[in-house]
């Protein structure tokens, strides 16, 4: 089983999901070193994208969406994700990020595709009619769609869908089908409706029925924390690849073991010095990429989930949501590997 999404072939479709305030640039290369084959960013408001490059002032320095939408060379293949509901907004702000011929732009590659957000269930972005509220208007998600694909020179367009609004309204494949008639590539099925939020259990059902009411590439998202949990939704759902979230937070090792198990080779759980060998080079590598303040506050909700489970994690833990430098997290994380000595 492969997926080729424009030129790129993916081996089994193993995706990370996008998930704000995670998937950063830092995030996205550890679970690219540890098998994911394909990454998505943060979602990136394609109207205020838009709106900063309308701005009078000469020099973006100030920049707060542009780097969001940054692609290095060595992180391809990735797809930038967008939300919106206005068609000629999403449509703008792909073609510059495909194009990378914007201020404040600091991307080395384009991304190869543009995914565009459509179940996001927070309030703040349903409550502009975007995200998953989209679920509930298909033709104006269609719209979005068609605008975004005729903007573009050659990316693909794919597009990131829940089962539905809520229980009454679980309507994923007959949006599927509109979406793929207006020229999206590939769709994602997060198997929750937006009524759900994140609550557990999914409707893998759902993913089902899109796999049949599609010819283009289904992906599978939800509740996927180990490699049984992937397999078994392969095989129930038909679906063509998979994506993980949650999962793969404080875990970046799933991708690589949901690969040897889909090869037939052998896989050892990492050890507590390699789980936490990986978070001190997290924190390095968020500190290069966002600096020191940015860095201490942000990496904090990752160590959190990389030492879960270690002994005497809860202590450290607590320590480390109150540390004030990326100096004092490391410290902490070597202490916790010390009393393992």
């Amino acid at each position: 089983m492969s997926i080729k999404i424009g030129d790129v072939i993916l081996k089994h479709g193993l995706m990370l999901a996008p998930m704000a305030g995670f998937t950063d640039y830092s995030f996205r290369k550890i679970c690219k070193e540890q098998g994911a084959e394909y990454t998505v960013s943060e979602m990136v408001s394609a109207k205020a994208l838009c709106y900063e490059q309308r701005s009078k002032k000469a020099v973006l320095s100030d920049s707060k969406t542009a780097p969001l939408a940054a692609v290095s060379p060595e992180e391809n293949p990735m797809a930038i994700q967008l939300f919106g509901s206005e068609p000629e907004f999403v449509a703008e702000a792909a073609a510059m990020i495909e194009s990378r011929e914007y201020r404040s732009c600091i991307s080395k590659a384009s991304p190869v595709a543009i995914d565009i957000n459509m179940g996001c269930p927070m309030h703040k972005i349903v409550g502009n009619g975007e995200g998953s509220a989209l679920m509930k208007n298909p033709a104006l998600a269609a719209k979005i769609v068609e605008a975004t694909v005729k903007a573009l020179k050659h990316t693909p367009v794919t597009v990131k869908i829940r089962a539905g609004w809520d229980s009454n309204s679980k309507n994923a494949a007959e949006m599927a089908k509109v979406l793929e008639a207006a020229g999206a590539s590939l769709i994602c099925v997060h198997a929750r409706t937006r009524e759900q939020m994140y609550n557990p259990g999914i409707d893998i059902d759902i993913i089902s029925a899109v796999k049949k009411a599609v010819n283009i590439p289904v992906i599978g998202n939800g509740d996927i924390c180990t490699a049984s949990d992937a397999v078994n939704m392969m095989k129930i759902t038909g679906c063509d690849g998979i994506m993980i979230g949650r999962g793969a937070l404080g875990n970046p090792w799933i991708f690589r073991e949901i690969s040897a198990y889909l090869d037939g080779e052998k896989y050892e759980q990492p050890s507590i010095e390699e789980r936490l060998d990986t978070c001190l080079y997290h924190v390095d590598l968020m500190v290069e990429n966002k600096g020191e303040y940015t860095s201490s506050a942000e990496i904090k909700k990752h160590a959190a989930l990389y030492i879960k489970g270690v002994r005497n994690a809860a202590s450290v833990r607590d320590r480390i949501m109150k540390a004030h430098s990326t100096a004092q997290i490391k410290a902490l994380i070597n202490e916790l590997k010390g009393t393992r000595e």
